[in-house]
């Protein structure tokens, strides 16, 4: 949730409690009146029922490339830049072609293109070359060289790709800079290129900066689902950040035996890991209608979606292992019945922000319980 959510969550929180008349002093007995509070006004409540499940797994996750990405790398050409060093030849003109002699590398000995983007060439002086592919800068020379050779056969390639770079950074093998050559640049090859991401990376969304614009990328849907609308054909300058997933995590709260902060990885975690890993529900005090998920909102009037499941029913946990956590998820078990969750959620909404800290303030939450 970003700072600006949650001011507005405090905000809002405040106005509410100064209107259901709470009053606070030293020694009083907090007067709590949030029964009516228009808690629902803040957020979006849903039952975590099989259709729920459905609508959510509904579609193929993997998505083949699109006809216009397709379009896009068949359309690819280079273009030469200041820094490129071009490779040419001359056939039967030997001394056009290598005047260093054989013993030193078509890089060390080629004709590099300078700062104005152009560059120099025996007999027809300075060529323009920046901005033109391969094929232009090729006629050009024919057709110049023409006039000091009979019928020139000219062959032209990029010895060094110097002009355009992509840059890698964050949670990768190697974070380097990487060449754009002839051969269009993806996001998979790119990432490749670095030997993937580390295992702290968090893959589920890693940023493109391209000419001032962030674009937000799931790689583990690329990568592990085969959802081809995430690739990108990289240009000049681009940057690509793969963020570290510490704050991929799930706060823990209330009627559980081990309540905390839980890391989600990249494979997710379900709600019944999430109660697992935390030692399971405490039956004593635990009330079975009140298992929450409060998920907070970005965007929108409301400031979080509240998602409540009921296991009464023990074949109702069957459904918690098909919902899918999500990083800065606020879980909490309650021992209030169902009719007093605006009280609940009063003192949980401000939490939901702070997965990482959520686990000091569950005796506040067991006091208010009690």
């Amino acid at each position: 949730m970003t700072h600006s959510t949650s001011t507005k969550l405090l905000i809002a929180l405040a106005t509410t409690a100064l209107l259901a008349g709470c009053s606070f002093a030293p020694g009083s007995h907090m007067d709590y009146q949030t029964e009516t509070a228009p808690i629902d006004d803040l957020v979006d409540i849903e039952p975590i029922t099989p259709g729920l499940l459905a609508a959510w797994q509904e579609g193929d996750p993997a998505v083949p490339i699109s006809d216009e990405f397709q379009a896009e790398l068949e359309a690819y050409e280079y273009r030469v830049g200041p820094g490129d060093v071009l490779s040419i030849i001359v056939y039967d003109h030997p001394e056009l072609t290598n005047p260093g002699g054989t013993e030193r590398s078509a890089a060390e000995v080629g004709n590099r293109v300078q700062a104005d983007g152009t560059f120099y060439y025996p007999y027809i002086g300075r060529v323009s070359a920046e901005g033109k592919t391969i094929d232009e800068v090729r006629s050009e020379l024919t057709r110049r060289l023409a006039a000091y050779i009979t019928e020139p056969q000219v062959e032209v390639s990029v010895a060094a790709f110097n002009s355009k770079k992509v840059y890698l950074s964050g949670e990768v093998s190697e974070p380097k800079t990487l060449p754009i050559t002839s051969v269009p640049l993806t996001l998979v090859d790119a990432i490749s290129q670095v030997g993937s991401a580390n295992p702290g990376a968090n893959w589920h969304s890693i940023f493109l900066n391209r000419n001032g614009q962030q674009q937000r990328i799931s790689l583990y849907e690329l990568m592990r689902n085969g959802d081809m609308s995430q690739n990108r054909l990289l240009q000049p300058g681009d940057i690509l950040h793969v963020p570290s997933a510490e704050n991929q995590a799930v706060a823990v709260m209330g009627q559980v035996n081990g309540p905390g902060r839980l890391p989600l990885g990249n494979e997710r975690m379900s709600l019944m890991d999430v109660i697992a890993q935390s030692g399971g529900i405490d039956e004593r005090s635990a009330d079975a209608s009140g298992i929450f998920v409060i998920r907070g909102k970005e965007q929108g009037d409301k400031l979080a979606t509240v998602y409540q499941l009921d296991v009464s029913n023990a074949a109702s946990f069957t459904l918690a292992s098909r919902f899918t956590m999500q990083p800065q998820d606020v879980v909490y078990v309650t021992t209030a019945p169902i009719a007093r969750w605006n009280r609940v959620i009063s003192l949980l909404l401000p939490s939901i922000s702070l997965p990482g800290t959520t686990a000091g303030s569950i005796d506040d939450v067991r006091d208010f319980n009690d």
